[in-house]
């Protein structure tokens, strides 16, 4: 809502729109409340949890560690601006239960538990450790996972680490200036010039997909209005692997696409797949 308030004061100026990183990175406002609960209130018995800490710089990240008995690979999953670990992990530990992989989920800085203050350069580089943290324990055997945000993260690790053992988009787009363009009607288009910062001007997902080589599932709601099929298809076309699929949701938005039932087949078959590799 606030950024179609503000594309509406800039078409009443006639001024550019401006896109920093506080349109895309939204960590907690000081003083708010954290969610109820805690990961693994919702239950989620195919799991040990453990308590997982890691020191960034000026920043304390703190997640879990999620294992089941006989799990071969473990996921590293990376959420969207609203993920907070203890209000929505249970929800992914659910989707990836039945395909017999462990998970690790982290906090981004500034959110949940974690602290410091949340940049896109450093979520990136926090990234990077968490995958090296992670791959250290199991090398050779960590999938990474993003979600929105966290799939410009997961694929930017991809890209970075050829230890990734397969990577996994979901509801994704191709960079900061389709996402702001596509929130924008038609009839603004021209009237509002979109200036980005120059942190986001770097962001390439199309760039990151094209650098990895490994096997590939991009997940999308065929209802996404945020990051539409036809930007995550530009995603998946740039990926130079063979072993690659998208799996388009019927009737999912945004969010939720991991939780479908349309998706665990397919999400499973890659987990088997890559284990078996």
């Amino acid at each position: 809502m606030k950024l179609i308030l503000a594309m509406m004061a800039v078409l009443l100026s006639g001024c550019a729109m401006q896109i920093g990183e506080g349109s895309i990175v939204r960590p907690d406002r000081a003083g708010t409340v954290p969610p109820p609960g805690r990961v693994g209130d919702g239950g989620a018995t195919a799991y040990q949890l453990a308590p997982l800490t890691l020191a960034a710089d000026d920043a304390q990240l703190a997640g879990v560690s999620a294992s089941g008995e006989g799990n071969a690979l473990t996921v590293l999953y990376f959420g969207g601006n609203g993920f907070h670990l203890d209000q929505h992990g249970d929800h992914v530990l659910a989707a990836v239960a039945p395909c017999r992989a462990d998970v690790v989920m982290i906090d981004y800085r500034g959110y949940g538990r974690s602290t410091g203050v949340p940049t896109i350069a450093a979520l990136k580089a926090d990234a990077l450790r968490e995958f090296d943290l992670v791959n250290g324990q199991a090398p050779g055997r960590v999938i990474v996972h993003g979600q929105s945000l966290g799939s410009f993260i997961a694929a930017y690790v991809a890209q970075q680490r050829p230890a990734v053992r397969g990577l996994v988009l979901e509801s994704t787009t191709t960079n900061a200036r389709d996402w702001a363009n596509n929130m924008m009607p038609w009839y603004v288009w021209p009237f509002v010039r979109v200036e980005l910062s120059e942190s986001l001007k770097g962001i390439d997902n199309v760039a990151a997909a094209s650098g990895y080589a490994g096997p590939a599932l991009v997940l999308e709601g065929d209802d996404d209005e945020v990051t539409p099929p036809r930007l995550a298809r530009k995603v998946y076309d740039a990926l130079p692997t063979p072993s690659k699929r998208m799996v388009m949701v019927p009737g999912a938005g945004h969010n939720g696409v991991l939780s479908s039932a349309a998706v665990r087949p397919a999400y499973c078959e890659f987990v088997q797949q890559l284990a078996a590799r």
